[in-house]
Order: structure tokens, then sequence, then C-alpha cells
């Protein structure tokens, strides 16, 4: 029974390590240098539609805790 299970684990191991090596199609290069300048720029626009968004509710909720 523990040597079947060991067996299964071992063989799952293999096959994944089998999988990643020649049947996975991994990006080149200047694909991956563009895919990761992609994730920055769209981060940053983000980041900057939060901060404006933040920035603007503090400055009307000042605006109006002010009139009481």
């Amino acid at each position: 029974m523990k040597n079947n299970f060991f067996a299964k684990v071992g063989n799952s191991f293999k096959e994944s390590y089998t999988e990643l090596v020649h049947k996975v199609s991994w990006p080149s290069r200047s694909e991956l240098t563009n895919s990761a300048v992609v994730v920055l720029v769209a981060s940053i626009i983000i980041a900057l539609v939060v901060w404006l968004m933040d920035f603007s509710f503090e400055k009307i909720m000042t605006f109006v805790y002010g009139l009481f």
C-alpha cells in the first residue's frame, strides 16, 4: 500500500518535470520584457487613478467638514 502511494507521488513528479521541460512553451526574452512593461504601465496608471480618487475625496470631505 505504501509502496503504491510513493510510486504514484514519484510518477507525478516525473510527469510534471517532463511537462515543464518538453511540453510548455516558454515566452522569449522580448515577449517577457514586453509583458513586464505592460504590467508596469498598467500598475502605474491604476496607482495614479487611486491616488487621484483619494486626493479628491480628502478635499471634498475637508470642504464638507469645514461647513459645520
